[in-house]
């Protein structure tokens, strides 16, 4: 399915889930939804699933938004005590489309409790209140973390067994929402045909010695690293101790950059925690570095790789870009915003060591070049979010890797299948309407909502 072919789907007003390899352009499609939403006067509600994915849209976790928090179970007195919370009532109150990014990483029953919220809020037995859910993100990428449940003798009104299924599909509320699959299948970040065809036998579980010999060939010893090329892990420990140790080793004055912030306590600190700029941000010239935030009029975009230069008169970091570009970084911000209106920022110099990232942290970026120690993966999932950053085989630099870095989850790869089935269904049931029959849709979901 197309990204234009999806959005025709999406204005419709149906429940969707959207989907696709890393590349495939979920992003843009949601942001041209977002866009048309916002040109016939409705704010959609723009949630995610972690706080970094949540940073990079410009919305708020969907664990804030809900205000279940931190919780991993709902009983009566929760619920009522959210349902009479002026400020979460007054949003999910009004609240039309609910737009849930990465929702691989929201476990199933964190997506009941949402749902169980916005039904008490409404006053509605449809699921989510009779809000259009929209629900974005590819389920062969970083899986949600499993917390175990904390013991209370409250009566509960939502149950799970003590081995919970981890994906959200397999909520009964996901069953009931029964959304519309649009996978997407074109291709904008990977351009090299043996690299393609890699990465879709590694999510086909059809990876084989003729993959591995282009993989093998990629593979260095520490010391054949190139210079300016980001390193990946597993495990924070590890980019931390590789940044620090070359940051240190740089001649010349350390220039500190402070993270401001301005809101309420609570929204700050998940604005920190999203944000793949540091609190502080610790600069020389030499720095190798990359860009945390999109700002194409600039010239740059999450993950573009430079150097430091230098500094401005007025202290500003210059960065010279891989592809030459020299750009003075100044301060960008972070916000959380609800209706058109900030809640809270942080403000920082969007830029972050690019000596070493976690792969967790990598997620969502695209890069020219990165070099990647897969030998301590140790998830499904975890390799192929890794190389599926990279554009092309000459840009990937393997240390090492593990037989788990080239497999995904069995259960996804079997529910792919069925996935990939129901988007061709969806495709050609909505051809059969016609496009007038559409355009209609489109104009009454509009007057539908658009109502007080």
């Amino acid at each position: 399915m197309t990204q234009a072919e999806a959005l025709l789907i999406l204005k419709t007003g149906a429940n969707v889930f959207l989907t696709g390899e890393p590349g495939s352009g979920k992003t843009h499609t949601i942001n041209e939804y977002v866009s048309y939403l916002r040109g016939q006067g409705i704010e959609p509600a723009i949630t995610a699933s972690t706080g970094i994915a949540a940073t990079h849209i410009r919305g708020m976790t969907i664990h804030s938004w809900s205000g279940i928090g931190i919780k991993n179970k709902l009983d009566k007195y929760d619920l009522d005590r959210i349902a009479s919370t002026k400020h979460i009532v007054k949003r999910v109150g009004r609240a039309k489309v609910l737009i849930i990014d990465e929702i691989s990483m929201l476990l199933p029953e964190t997506f009941s409790m949402v749902d169980a919220v916005c039904r008490e809020i409404k006053q509605s037995n449809e699921p989510f209140g009779g809000i259009q859910a929209v629900l974005v993100g590819d389920f062969f990428q970083l899986p949600p973390v499993v917390r175990k449940n904390i013991e209370d003798d409250r009566q509960e009104i939502i149950t799970y067994d003590e081995e919970p299924p981890r994906f959200a599909y397999s909520s009964a509320i996901w069953k009931k929402i029964n959304p519309f699959i649009c996978y997407l299948t074109e291709q904008y970040r990977q351009d090299d045909k043996d690299f393609l065809g890699v990465l879709s036998a590694i999510r086909k579980n059809i990876f084989n010695e003729d993959h591995l010999r282009h993989i093998e060939k990629r593979k260095i010893v520490a010391h054949q690293v190139p210079k300016d090329a980001p390193k990946l892990f597993s495990h924070n420990a590890d980019v931390d101790r590789v940044n620090e140790e070359i940051l240190r080793k740089l001649p010349g004055k350390e220039q500190i950059f402070k993270m401001n912030s301005r809101g309420p306590q609570p929204m700050v600190m998940a604005l920190k925690r999203g944000c793949l700029s540091p609190e502080t941000l610790r600069l020389k010239a030499g720095t190798a570095v990359m860009f945390t935030k999109n700002n194409p009029k600039e010239g740059f975009v999450n993950g573009t790789l430079g150097r430091v230069e230098g500094f401005s008169s007025a202290n500003i970091p210059i960065v010279i870009t891989r592809n030459g570009r020299r750009i003075e970084v100044g301060a960008e911000s972070w916000a959380m915003e609800e209706g058109g209106k900030v809640l809270a920022w942080v403000m920082q110099v969007p830029l972050r060591l690019a000596w070493a990232i976690t792969v967790h942290k990598s997620q969502g970026m695209s890069l020219d070049e990165a070099a990647m120690d897969l030998h301590d993966v140790f998830e499904y999932g975890q390799g192929y979010v890794a190389l599926s950053r990279v554009r092309r085989l000459s840009g990937l630099h393997l240390l090492g890797w593990n037989e788990r870095a080239f497999q995904v989850h069995p259960e996804v790869l079997e529910e792919d299948n069925v996935f990939r089935a129901r988007s061709e269904e969806a495709y050609l049931a909505f051809e059969k309407l016609g496009k007038d029959k559409i355009a209609e849709m489109h104009k009454n979901f509009i007057r539908a909502i658009a109502r007080p």
